[in-house]
C-alpha cells in the first residue's frame, strides 16, 4: 500500500483561493482564512518502481504541483476532512490512474482509490465546519472519507440477494398504492401506479419485482419523459416590463401560428412553442430540405455534398438532448452526460459530431444557501457543476463546445431546463 498527496505550489492554488472566496459568500463564513484542497491517491498492486516512475508523469506537474508521502503537514489550527465517491460511483481519475499504472509496470491492473481532501485555516466552529462539509459533498455521489490509512484497498463484494416481489401489489387498494408509492420515493403518481397494477394483474398475471417498479419508475421521470417540455401551460402571463416585450410578441404570434396549423386541439407546451416553426415553414413549403422521419427529437436536413467529383446527398443533423434531473442531483455527471447523449444518437447512425452547445436554466446561483430548498443543491453548485460537467466531456472527446450559457431568473426556484444540442453530418444511405 502506498499513499500519495499532491497539492498546487502556492503560486498556483486559484481553485483553491475561488473556493475560499465561494464559501465565505455563500455560507457567509468571514472567518474562513483559506482553504487548501490536496488530491490522495491510494495504490495497491503497483511496484515502487512504477509508482515512482509515474509521479512526475501521472499524479503531478512538477512545475506546478508538490508530492508528499505516506501524510502531509497540517499548518496550526488547520482542520482537514476528506470527500471521495460512494462504493460503485464510477472514478474518472482513479480508474485513469490505474490505467496508466499498467502501463508504466505492465502486469496487472493496480488498486487505486482517490479522494479530494480540504484543509481549512481560520477561525471556525463545529457548525461552521458542518455546514462546509454539508456544501461540499453532495451525498448522491460521494461521502466523506477517513484520513486513515486502510490496510487494503481491495472490497469483498457479498452476493445479491434474490431480488424481492412486491407482496399483494395486485390486490392492494387506492389508499394502500399511496403509501406504496410514498414509501418506495417514486416518481409516478398515483394514477400510474394504477396502471403499473392493471398490466400485472391482467396481463403479466404475477407480482412485479421491486427492480421492474423502479426500472419502470425511472421512465417516469424529467428525464425519460421530458415532462418539463410537455407539461401543458394553462395560463401565461407577462409582467410590464421593456425586457418581457419581445417574449410577449413571440408568444401572441406563437397563438396565431397555432390557428393557422389547427392545433387548437393540441395542448400548449414548451416542446409545441420549440417546433411549431418547423411545422409552420414546411406548411409554406420553405423547409423543403428537411428530412421527413419518425423521429421527434431532432431536426435534419439533406444537402448535396460533391464527394470526387459525384454529387451524394448527405444529412446536417442537429440533435437536442435534456437531462433536467440528473443534473439537479448530480451537477457535473448529469450534464456531462447529457452532452454524452446527444453525441451517441447521430453516432450510432454513422454521422459524424462536429459542434455542440449548451443552454440551460436555473434558479438565481447568488441564492444565499441558507435559502436552498430541503433536499436541493445549491444553485450555485448546480450551475457551476453543470458547466464544468459539460465542457470537460466535450474537451475529453475532442469535440469543441462553442457555448456554454447559464440563464436564471430570480423566481425560478427549483426546477431546471437544461438542453444540450450538437451538430452532425453524415451520409446518406439508401
Amino acid at each position: 500500500m502506498k499513499r500519495l498527496f499532491v497539492e498546487k505550489k502556492p503560486a498556483f492554488r486559484s481553485e483553491a483561493e475561488a473556493l475560499t472566496r465561494d464559501l465565505r459568500d455563500s455560507l457567509r463564513l468571514p472567518g474562513l482564512q483559506s482553504i487548501r484542497m490536496v488530491q490522495r491517491y491510494d495504490i495497491e498492486g503497483a511496484s515502487e518502481a512504477s509508482v515512482q516512475q509515474a509521479i512526475p508523469t501521472v499524479f503531478a506537474e512538477p512545475p506546478v504541483d508538490d508530492v508528499s508521502h505516506e501524510d502531509f503537514l497540517l499548518g496550526a489550527g488547520e482542520v482537514a476532512f476528506g470527500v471521495e465517491y460512494l462504493p460503485g460511483q464510477f472514478d474518472q481519475r482513479a480508474d485513469s490512474a490505474a490505467q496508466c499504472l499498467q502501463i508504466v509496470g505492465g502486469g496487472e491492473r493496480p488498486v487505486v482509490v482517490a479522494a479530494r481532501l480540504y484543509v481549512l485555516a481560520g477561525k471556525l466552529s463545529e457548525a461552521d465546519i458542518k455546514r462546509i462539509k454539508g456544501y461540499l459533498i453532495n451525498p448522491v455521489d460521494s461521502r466523506e472519507a477517513s484520513l486513515a490509512k486502510p490496510e487494503s484497498l481491495r472490497r469483498l463484494v457479498p452476493a445479491p440477494a434474490a431480488v424481492a416481489s412486491i407482496k399483494n401489489f395486485l390486490v392492494k387498494s387506492a389508499a394502500e398504492l399511496m403509501a406504496l408509492r410514498k414509501d418506495l420515493g417514486l416518481a409516478m403518481s398515483e394514477a400510474d401506479l394504477v396502471f403499473c397494477q392493471n398490466y400485472f394483474r391482467d396481463e403479466a398475471k404475477r407480482e412485479p419485482t421491486l427492480t421492474e417498479i423502479k426500472l419502470l419508475d425511472t421512465y417516469w421521470s424529467d428525464h425519460c419523459r421530458h415532462t418539463t417540455f410537455l407539461a401543458e401551460l394553462t395560463a401565461v402571463e407577462f409582467e410590464p416590463s421593456p425586457l418581457l416585450e419581445p417574449f410577449r410578441l413571440a408568444w401572441e404570434r406563437y397563438q396565431k401560428i397555432r390557428l393557422g396549423l389547427n392545433r387548437q386541439g393540441k395542448p400548449v407546451c414548451l416542446m409545441d412553442i420549440a417546433t411549431i416553426g418547423g411545422r409552420e415553414l414546411k406548411l409554406r413549403g420553405i423547409l423543403d430540405d428537411m428530412e421527413d422521419s419518425e423521429e421527434v427529437n431532432a431536426a435534419s436536413i439533406v444537402v448535396p455534398v460533391e464527394i470526387d467529383g459525384k454529387v451524394e446527398e448527405w444529412l446536417v443533423m442537429f440533435k437536442n438532448e435534456t437531462h433536467n434531473h440528473p443534473t439537479e442531483i448530480e451537477p457535473f455527471g448529469g450534464a456531462a452526460t447529457c452532452l454524452g447523449g446527444a453525441i451517441r444518437d447521430p453516432l450510432s447512425g454513422r454521422s459524424y459530431v462536429y459542434q455542440a452547445m449548451r443552454v440551460t436554466g436555473a434558479g438565481n446561483p447568488l441564492t444565499p444557501y441558507d435559502q436552498t430548498l430541503p433536499g436541493k443543491l445549491p444553485q450555485r453548485k448546480i450551475t457551476t457543476g453543470a458547466a464544468a460537467g459539460y465542457s470537460s466531456y466535450g474537451n475529453q472527446i475532442g469535440l469543441a463546445t462553442g457555448l456554454v450559457s447559464e440563464h436564471y431568473h430570480p423566481g425560478y426556484v427549483a426546477k431546471r431546463m437544461e438542453i444540450a444540442e450538437r451538430i452532425a453530418t453524415g451520409k446518406i444511405t439508401r
